[in-house]
């Protein structure tokens, strides 16, 4: 298979980003969205044609999806430990391109509308492609350090939307503390890294990868307390995909991240840079699958379904609509991870793996139309909280719709796309782990409770009296709407265990009616809840939020993590670490290169008459000399 073209892809992106970026004041911003649009319409259309490609024409051989690469050595450590920058096509990555392409065309075209008439307009399209050029060259990437160095363009870029209002004191804030908190996940990610790279001598993943390989055999005689390096390295890897992937305990950056723009939301944080985690545990599967036999996996499995149950307890409470999406996308993520977590490799028992990434790729679809269709509502009322929003439904009818389809698909209910999706994680879970399979049992009914909850709030409920009369949003904004609802409805039908699976080799997934009964009756008993307390408007949720009490209080206030996290950095590490430190540093380490400075001033103060200048000076110096040097002499002679 030809795959040199695919370089493209992430290319034209970067044209794009610096196209717009270096004539930023001399586009207009007219012109600088068609210039956007288009140029995603070009890797779109790229990325799509090389799937089709791949899947039904040259990527399979003897049954099993082959392994495509074209590299060059960018950075020599040793004959066999180098760096390397290319492309590599498998099914994962080609279903990445997929999802991030048809993503970011469905922003960048809803952006021309929702962002019209913006002072930053041009600069805010040259971000987007920065972001998707990033996100590209990170799912493509062949080896460890190339993916290391784009996950950190995405994280730059992510800073760069996230503080796009950058007049506005809450997104700063909230920039820096995602690019914080990411950091120092990251840092974990890079340490991982750098242990791979010294046993194995190799950061090439189709090396790593190898189940026989000696890159993984190698390492089992290697150990540190109680644990193989190798599984050292790969929890150190997952502290850094957590990070990226808002998982607990690193979750506390992604509801501040919603200060930017609502099509940023949709793109990074609900369909794209936040499964860059899940990618990154999928892409090195195999290490995690074999190694100590699964140890570092099942720490994912675990924090996976922790982080799925957390966040979708705090998502009941919240009341900026954003917020509650955004405690949403970490629920989700959680599913993906313990999905993988509770995944085999070989056949069927793959199917966590396989269930993992299909719930990716439908849960971008669902989870990007909830966030523009959020945007769409927040562009006609000018509010982000379910106190300004009611009655919506007769105004905005297409965004009611496609909103509707959403939430139903996100609820798992059939045969919306999450149906699908979600029933195969819940078997996977099932047929491994049954305490992780009852959390998800539970989070699917929470799911379907807090999404109709802001559903009701917004299009149902008393109508709200608004300044202005809210009208639907216009074209631009409303067919990528429409896409995205086509796309939530008609994804779960693929069938993606024929395409996407741990070794490569396709199987046939059925439906396990027992368990998608269970997890669709949990579903709809939380829509019947949410239409019970929010369809009209009544006292049913203040009496339930005073019964549950503290608790409610402090799911309400994210069980005070932000609290927690500012005290042991200020209280703790800034005031009884860092402070002792910098007064020491002042006091002797300063001191003493101050203290030195200051004698080597006085005593070339004291001494620098020697060089006056003066002729006279100099004489008198000279015969004084030699009048000592005479006087010792004939002293010494004499003696």
């Amino acid at each position: 298979m030809n795959i040199s073209y695919i370089i493209l892809v992430p290319l034209i992106p970067l044209v794009v980003f610096l196209l717009l970026g270096i004539f930023n004041q001399k586009i207009k911003p007219a012109v600088s969205g068609y210039v956007g649009v288009f140029g995603l319409l070009a890797s779109a259309s790229l990325s799509l044609y090389a799937a089709y490609h791949y899947f039904f024409i040259s990527g399979k051989v003897d049954g099993t999806y082959q392994t495509f690469t074209e590299k060059s050595i960018w950075m020599n450590f040793t004959d066999a430990l180098h760096i390397d920058m290319g492309i590599l096509i498998d099914p994962i990555s080609m279903m990445m391109l997929v999802v991030v392409s048809i993503v970011s065309l469905m922003v960048h075209i809803y952006s021309r509308g929702y962002m019209k008439g913006d002072n930053g307009y041009t600069k805010f399209f040259a971000f987007l492609s920065l972001f998707t050029f990033s996100m590209y060259g990170l799912v493509l990437a062949t080896n460890l350090f190339q993916i290391y160095i784009f996950w950190e363009l995405v994280g730059v870029s992510s800073y760069l939307l996230i503080g796009y209002y950058y007049t506005k004191t809450s997104a700063i804030a909230a920039a820096k503390k995602a690019f914080i908190v990411t950091r120092f996940a990251d840092f974990g990610f890079l340490i991982g890294i750098l242990i791979i790279g010294f046993y194995t001598g190799t950061f090439d993943f189709e090396t790593l990868n190898n189940p026989e390989g000696s890159a993984i055999l190698n390492w089992a005689a290697t150990s540190f307390m109680g644990l193989s390096v190798i599984t050292w390295a790969l929890i150190l890897i997952f502290i850094g995909g957590a990070g990226k992937s808002a998982m607990f305990p690193f979750h506390i950056w992604l509801p501040d991240a919603m200060e930017g723009p609502t099509p940023v939301s949709a793109l990074i944080h609900a369909a794209t840079m936040v499964v860059a985690g899940i990618f990154l545990v999928a892409r090195l599967f195999p290490m995690f699958y074999f190694v100590e036999d699964g140890f570092a996996l099942n720490i994912v499995a675990y924090v996976g379904a922790f982080s799925a149950l957390f966040a979708a307890i705090i998502a009941i409470t919240q009341t900026d609509i954003k917020r509650v999406l955004a405690f949403s996308t970490m629920s989700q993520l959680g599913y993906m991870m313990l999905a993988l977590g509770v995944s085999g490799y070989d056949g069927q028992e793959g199917v966590g793996y396989m269930a993992s990434m299909f719930h990716l790729f439908t849960h971008a679809m669902f989870k990007a139309l909830l966030f523009l269709g959020a945007g769409s509502v927040i562009h006609a009322v000018h509010s982000n909280y379910l106190k300004d929003m009611g009655g919506l439904r007769k105004y905005m009818p297409i965004t009611n719709f496609t909103f509707l389809i959403a939430a139903i698909a996100i609820a798992g209910i059939p045969p919306f796309a999450g149906f699908w999706s979600k029933d195969e994680i819940l078997v996977a879970a099932y047929e491994h782990n049954k305490l992780i399979y009852y959390v998800g049992v539970f989070v699917a009914g929470l799911t379907a409770f807090y999404i109709f909850r802001i559903y009701f709030g917004i299009f149902w409920g008393k109508e709200k009296t608004y300044n202005h009369t809210p009208k639907e949003s216009p074209l631009s904004m409303t067919f990528p709407l429409m896409v995205l609802a086509f796309l939530s409805i008609t994804a779960g039908f693929i069938p993606f265990s024929e395409f996407v699976t741990a070794d490569k080799n396709g199987f046939d997934a059925h439906l396990n009616y027992s368990l998608a009964a269970i997890a669709t009756a949990v579903g709809l008993i939380g829509i019947i809840m949410a239409w019970v307390f929010y369809k009209k408007e009544n006292s049913l949720s203040d009496k339930y939020a005073k019964a549950f009490g503290p608790f409610y209080k402090w799911a309400s206030d994210k069980f005070y993590f932000d609290e927690i996290y500012m005290f042991v950095t200020k209280k703790i590490l800034f005031k009884r670490v860092s402070g002792p430190i910098a007064k020491f540093d002042n006091k002797y380490v300063d001191g003493t290169m101050v203290g030195i400075g200051n004698k080597t001033v006085w005593a070339s103060e004291k001494i620098k008459g020697i060089q006056s200048g003066k002729v006279q000076d100099y004489a008198f110096a000279f015969i004084a000399g030699v009048v000592v040097i005479a006087l010792v002499s004939i002293y010494l002679l004499t003696s």
